[in-house]
Parts: structure tokens; C-alpha cells; sequence
């Protein structure tokens, strides 16, 4: 049993457009051969579907991440919002240093933090959009 992986990026309408680990790769490395002309200027719900697969043969979906992409008036990602992102995403780990607070005081600042992101970059998706995303998965079970 394997891993595989299935990357859709959502329209406005909630239609699924599938594109391949390696697009993504390229348009999160900033390649500049790699661009999406119809979401410039755009703010792209993203899912990225995580399956346990048998040969090329899908057998379970075992998470889904939703995220949002910022794309920029080229139609590639935004990479000072991409880097946003990222620095907010680190804030979200435990810190590295013991830091000494009063008993009374609560070290928030992550739970702020995993606020802002998940506000940010996340999206929760519909039961219409979840069932395509599922439909799609296994209309087409091959892993490609």
C-alpha cells in the first residue's frame, strides 16, 4: 500500500479544476514558465487530497487540506503573501526557547496565531464541494 496525492483548485462556481503535483510544485517555487492566466488577481480555494492507494488503485481518501492561494496579475502565486503565510505558519509551532511566565500569565500568542491562519489561508469547503472532490477522486481511481 502507497501514498498519492490529487490537487484541485476550486472556481468561484465550485467547479473542480485538477492539476498535478508538479504545476503546483513549479507555481510554489515561483517558476515563471508556470501560470494560471484565468485566476490572475485571484484568491484560489485549494484542495489537496491525500490518498492511500494500492498499485494506481485508490482505496481511501486519507485527509484533504484546504488552503488558499493568492495569485498575482500574471496568474502566478503571490510570493509575498505566499511568505506571509509561511512566516505565520512557523509562529504556529511551539517556540524553541523556555520562556519564564508568571503562573497567572497564559502564552496565547499561538492560538492567536493559528486564528489568523486559518482565517487567512484555510477555507472550509461545503458538503457540495467536499462530494465533488470525493466523486472526482474515485470517478477517475487510477493515480496518475
Amino acid at each position: 500500500m502507497g501514498v498519492g496525492c490529487r490537487v484541485f483548485l476550486i472556481d468561484d462556481n465550485d467547479s473542480l479544476q485538477r492539476i498535478s503535483m508538479v504545476r503546483l510544485n513549479r507555481l510554489l517555487h515561483f517558476d515563471r514558465r508556470e501560470s494560471f492566466q484565468q485566476y490572475a488577481g485571484k484568491r484560489v480555494r485549494c484542495a489537496m487530497v491525500f490518498l492511500e492507494v494500492a498499485g494506481r488503485q485508490v482505496l481511501a481518501i486519507s485527509h484533504i487540506e484546504y488552503f488558499l492561494l493568492q495569485f498575482n496579475d500574471k496568474g502566478r502565486i503571490d510570493k509575498k503573501e505566499w511568505e506571509k503565510g509561511m512566516r505565520l505558519g512557523m509562529e504556529l509551532l511551539p517556540s524553541l526557547h523556555d520562556e519564564q511566565y508568571p503562573q497567572q500569565v497564559i502564552d496565547a500568542q499561538h492560538r492567536f496565531a493559528k486564528r489568523r491562519y486559518e482565517h487567512e489561508f484555510k477555507w472550509k469547503p461545503s458538503r457540495k464541494v467536499e462530494e465533488a472532490i470525493v466523486d472526482s477522486v474515485f470517478s477517475g481511481s487510477h493515480v496518475s
